[in-house]
């Protein structure tokens, strides 16, 4: 049975890619369905949904439905480029310490172990607040606290992978390091870490969600933290300015997680054989 056949013959990869993809969609189509500055004033404060407007108005009369397609946007280019980021780092870094191992390992994973003693929270607001947030910073912010789960994974496949016998031959018939690393370590270690990586982005855009709501996001870009942060004051008597962008971003990260597992079991060499 292919990979491809097992993720698509899976209910939990088939309710992750519809969540993950209606809300891909929604991002893109933003500028179709609610064109304009996200930000600007449409209608009167704190419209109940359905008066006007489908998910009513915030303190400031701003359409609700737009911010979180607006958001969302953001939300999931922060996410998906601080994942990809995150992977690049923790493969150079997790994928070197693997390889030469001795030396070179020990003082790579006590490099990576200091980054995993600091809280990712903490970290990434100290980032933030030292540099100017924007859409890169937050980024660049939040792939820096991600990166050494992926450098401890890859470490761990690369060094299992080291001693297997088609490696051994590679190397007994004079094959580079490149080319081991390329052709036959990476190769074998790709579908645990797309599987890790694809968690990846649920976690970023949690962590962006946070650094929004504390008022730490791109000023310039709407935000689901944003919007949450904004109906904080109000939750009582106007519920829905922070619950539906709320539960934006619970169906973004449950449809990716959903998703990873999806691909974790489609791309499990062991679930392959059986």
């Amino acid at each position: 049975m292919s990979a491809l056949h097992r993720f698509f013959s899976n209910p939990v990869s088939l309710v992750g890619s519809a969540l993950f993809g209606f809300m891909v969609l929604v991002a893109l189509l933003a500028p179709l369905l609610f064109p304009g500055d996200p930000f600007r004033i449409v209608g009167q404060p704190l419209l109940a949904p359905g008066q006007g407007y489908l998910l009513g108005t915030d303190t400031l009369g701003r359409d609700i439905a737009a911010t979180i397609a607006y958001g969302a946007r953001t939300s999931l280019i922060i996410g998906i480029g601080s994942a990809v980021l995150a992977v690049l780092i923790g493969l150079v870094v997790g994928g070197t310490a693997g390889y030469f191992r001795g030396s070179t390992e020990l003082v790579l994973m006590r490099f990576t172990e200091f980054f995993q003693t600091i809280p990712a929270m903490i970290l990434a607001i100290l980032i933030v607040a030292v540099l100017t947030a924007s859409l890169w910073t937050l980024t660049a912010a939040i792939a820096i606290v991600s990166w050494p789960s992926i450098a401890r994974l890859v470490r761990a496949e690369f060094a299992s992978l080291g001693g297997r016998e088609f490696i051994l031959a590679a190397e007994s018939l004079g094959a580079g390091n490149s080319r081991i690393v390329f052709l036959h370590l990476l190769p074998n270690s790709l579908s645990s870490i797309v599987a890790v990586g694809s968690l990846l982005v649920g976690t970023a855009i949690l962590l962006e969600s946070g650094l929004s709501f504390l008022g730490l996001g791109d000023p310039n870009q709407m935000s689901l933290g944003l919007m949450i942060s904004a109906g904080r004051s109000s939750l009582r008597s106007a519920w829905w300015i922070s619950t539906f962008p709320g539960a934006a971003v619970a169906l973004t990260v449950l449809g990716i997680n959903l998703l990873g597992d999806g691909l974790n079991d489609a791309l499990n060499p062991k679930l392959g054989k059986s």
